[in-house]
């Protein structure tokens, strides 16, 4: 396991070279650890281990079989935390998910049964096969870390990572997520197949998946989210992401663009991207990096556009080409 630096930062604290570089070598550690269920895409691994860093949730849209819940799975392995799968069906109740208050006629109290949606990291299977009203569940936790049960509020604690997943394929008993909704995710991606080489360790283990080794503990990652508030955001990168998310809702072919939430979240995950390549600072790359996950699943286009086969992705594509990049390395 890696062992912490001795100096600790706080939310508005400056971070030093030492600390990055051990919280990249952290990171890379957990990255390596997860490849032994998930091969063959680090990159989504790293976007995954940002997320968490940076405190967001991530919308996995994606075909049956790709490793969803592995990928689920062997992150909390190797973090050491707890770990739940809520398989979204259109019967599944609100308290399925957040938990029941329940009478207990020996003590003559009510107490609380805390569903499964109190662990470190919450799979949420199928999200969109769930009624709208079971989705709205998760929206208070996904933003609050907590859930009001018969006027009660109860923490879900730290740290909490929702991995939401849904099948781009498949429509028939589904419910599309509303646009509330899609902007708690700070990240929309997907796995993907694996490319000739994975697939081949695949078969060769013939479907056993390898056991994830823990190598840190929920600590270290609370740890990382403070470092990840340390990092340095210059003025003109800021500036930079204003403009991004400004001219997405300026764009024709969208109808509603990205929501300050979507730039809050690009900020924090360019800040832990950074992180993840041992800088302390954020960089015009790292904005750029993460400009499509981030900001493309909360655009709503206007139907002509949808009609002609334009896509989200490929407006912010075309934004990231349209507006200047700032001329400095982050570190000013």
């Amino acid at each position: 396991m890696t062992p912490e630096p001795q100096l600790t930062v706080g939310p508005t604290g400056p971070l030093t070279e030492e600390q990055a570089r051990w919280a990249s070598d952290a990171i890379r550690t957990a990255a390596d650890a997860i490849e032994h269920a998930i091969q063959g895409k680090r990159r989504v691994i790293e976007l995954v281990l940002a997320t968490a860093v940076a405190g967001g949730h991530v919308l996995l849209e994606d075909v049956p079989g790709t490793g969803k819940t592995a990928l689920a799975r062997a992150l909390a392995k190797a973090m050491q935390g707890t770990s739940s799968r809520i398989q979204f069906t259109p019967d599944l109740l609100p308290g399925d998910v957040t938990g029941i208050t329940v009478y207990d006629q020996k003590q003559g109290i009510f107490e609380f049964h805390a569903g499964p949606v109190f662990a470190n990291v919450v799979l949420a299977d199928e999200i969109n096969r769930a009624s709208p009203k079971t989705q709205s569940a998760l929206l208070e936790v996904m933003e609050e870390r907590q859930v009001t049960v018969d006027g009660t509020t109860h923490a879900v604690g730290e740290p909490f990572l929702v991995i939401a997943t849904q099948n781009p394929v498949e429509q028939a008993g589904t419910y599309r997520l509303p646009e509330a909704q899609l902007d708690r995710f700070a990240v929309k991606t997907s796995i993907g197949y694996p490319d000739d080489a994975a697939m081949m360790r695949i078969l060769q283990q013939r479907s056993r998946v390898p056991e994830v080794p823990t190598v840190m503990n929920v600590g270290t990652l609370i740890q990382l989210q403070a470092f990840g508030r340390g990092v340095h955001l210059s003025p003109l990168l800021a500036e930079y992401v204003s403009r991004l998310v400004e001219a997405s809702r300026r764009a024709g072919e969208v109808r509603l663009g990205a929501s300050v939430r979507g730039a809050l979240a690009l900020v924090r995950m360019a800040s832990a991207w950074a992180l993840v390549a041992g800088r302390p600072y954020v960089t015009p790359d790292d904005v750029r990096e993460l400009a499509i996950p981030v900001l493309a699943h909360r655009l709503v286009l206007e139907p002509e556009a949808e009609f002609d086969g334009v896509t989200a992705e490929a407006v912010i594509g075309q934004i990231l080409v349209d507006t200047p990049i700032p001329q400095e390395n982050g570190a000013a």
